[in-house]
């Protein structure tokens, strides 16, 4: 489970190029030095939601500095990486919670070593995938019995250091948020990416999702125009009964539509099961909350249109958020791929104490007569 949040700081204009351990230092006066730098080191820190262990790293205006009570779980592996189908052209695999799918573009400089700290799963498919079909990582050649001598190691290094076997390529064409876990496919050669590109872009891929919404959701179908930002900065829909207002490129309105079967309800939730007929950025977690059904464990779309943040009381430890079916037919073999996935155990632990709560009577006061 998730350590417990202790505190967001947001960092000032006035902080502009102070250190990480220099900000916090001003943040926690109650600190000292070495306390803050023990916070860091040992996983309690995060910048913009990400693990940082670097105390010199410059913070910005507008930053966010989260600090937990406990040391965060360490950094997803690829043994956390499941591969579900592979073959010469593709790859699918489940991705766990708590990782991005791709690097952003400000993470590219990071150094190798801050990269392993905080892998993406396109980084981490390759080995995945690797040990899947078998493949020996590191082939470590024993010493010989006679080495070289020290002026000519150099030329003979290949006697005597491990030989590093080159990982598979592959492409992302498609994305999953980072608190979202599920079903992913990716691409092994530059034909089968375009090919199944072509098949998102034609909404030709077959995706459900698993959930868990606030409230008593109906069975529907649910289709709006979906914007970049509907005016507070958040992706979001266009409300039919506004005015018409000068389109800014790159915020176009893009149709999205959403198919909603409920599968339980467990007290004041349900479990949900979402098809995606589009599959625009955010889809499900903006068309749940904009009519009053939040997903438990949301941090971002908190409100129904109109309406104020809802709280939410789920003990969830994550979005619950589940790509739980991918099918589509190969682009090169014409086979009809499809790829179910349970629950992974996070969401099914929490689902546990849910019924569990549901199913205990609440206790009503008594009367004396």
């Amino acid at each position: 489970m998730r350590p417990k949040h202790y505190a967001n700081h947001h960092v000032q204009p006035t902080q502009q190029g102070r250190t990480l351990s220099a900000a916090l230092r001003e943040f926690l006066p109650d600190r000292s030095w070495s306390q803050i730098k023990k916070l860091i080191s040992q996983r309690q820190i995060q910048v913009n939601g990400n693990l940082c262990l670097e105390e010199g790293r410059k913070v910005k205006p507008g930053d966010v500095i989260q600090v937990w009570e406990h040391p965060l779980p360490p950094p997803v592996d690829e043994q956390s990486v499941r591969v579900r189908y592979a073959d010469q052209h593709l790859v699918i695999v489940e991705k766990p919670a708590g990782i991005t799918t791709l690097r952003h573009a400000e993470e590219r400089n990071w150094s190798a070593d801050r990269k392993r700290r905080q892998p993406t799963l396109d980084e981490l498919v390759p080995r995945a995938l690797a040990k899947h079909l078998g493949w020996k990582l590191e082939d470590t050649r024993p010493q010989p019995k006679r080495l070289p001598p020290k002026r000519g190691r150099k030329e003979h290094r290949h006697l005597y250091q491990s030989e590093q076997v080159k990982l598979p390529q592959v492409r992302a064409v498609h994305r999953l948020d980072r608190d979202t876990s599920g079903l992913m496919v990716f691409a092994r050669t530059q034909q089968a990416e375009t090919a199944l590109i072509r098949l998102f872009s034609r909404h030709r891929i077959q995706r459900a999702y698993l959930a868990v919404a606030h409230g008593k959701v109906p069975s529907a179908t649910i289709e709006t125009m979906l914007v970049r930002d509907r005016g507070d900065g958040l992706r979001g829909s266009v409300i039919d009964s506004e005015p018409p207002a000068e389109v800014v490129e790159g915020n176009e309105p893009q149709q999205a539509i959403t198919h909603v079967k409920p599968l339980e309800q467990i007290g004041n939730y349900s479990l949900i099961e979402c098809r995606l007929e589009t599959g625009r950025t955010h889809q499900i977690r903006i068309h749940l909350a904009e009519r009053g059904h939040m997903l438990c464990g949301e941090k971002t779309y908190t409100h129904a249109l109109g309406g104020r943040p809802q709280a939410d009381p789920s003990g969830a430890p994550r979005q619950a958020l589940h790509a739980a079916e991918l099918g589509f037919v190969h682009p090169q073999s014409g086979e009809t791929i499809l790829v179910k996935s349970s629950l992974p155990p996070d969401l099914q632990q929490w689902l546990v104490r849910l019924r569990k709560q549901a199913s205990t009577p609440s206790e009503s006061p008594t009367h004396e007569t």
